[in-house]
């Protein structure tokens, strides 16, 4: 089976000070152990990239500088598949809404 990893799972893999960091952690363990695809988006890696850059000051923000977040970028696409998005996945997407 495929999962897709949200932004939510990227941040906290990386962060050892997030609450939920363990919980995520071994999730992906676990379903990596029982050779699961997982993988994550464009646009998770877009909301990722903005989260982390944010200053800290900022709600939610990491402060981290574009040099730190490109490196936990390169980590989770080590990690991670990338699924794509084609043209078809929006009028898809709406489909499923209705």
């Amino acid at each position: 089976m495929t999962y897709l990893l949200d932004t939510g799972i990227l941040l906290r893999l990386l962060d050892q000070r997030d609450p939920r960091h363990g919980s995520v952690r071994e999730s992906v363990r676990i379903l990596r152990r029982k050779n699961e695809r997982l993988v994550t988006s464009p646009q998770n890696f877009a909301e990722f990239w903005n989260v982390s850059t944010r200053p800290a000051s900022a709600r939610g923000g990491y402060g981290l500088s574009g040099a730190q977040t490109e490196q936990r970028v390169r980590i989770l696409e080590r990690m991670f598949g990338v699924a794509y998005d084609t043209p078809a996945v929006y009028p898809e997407w709406r489909r499923l809404g209705h």
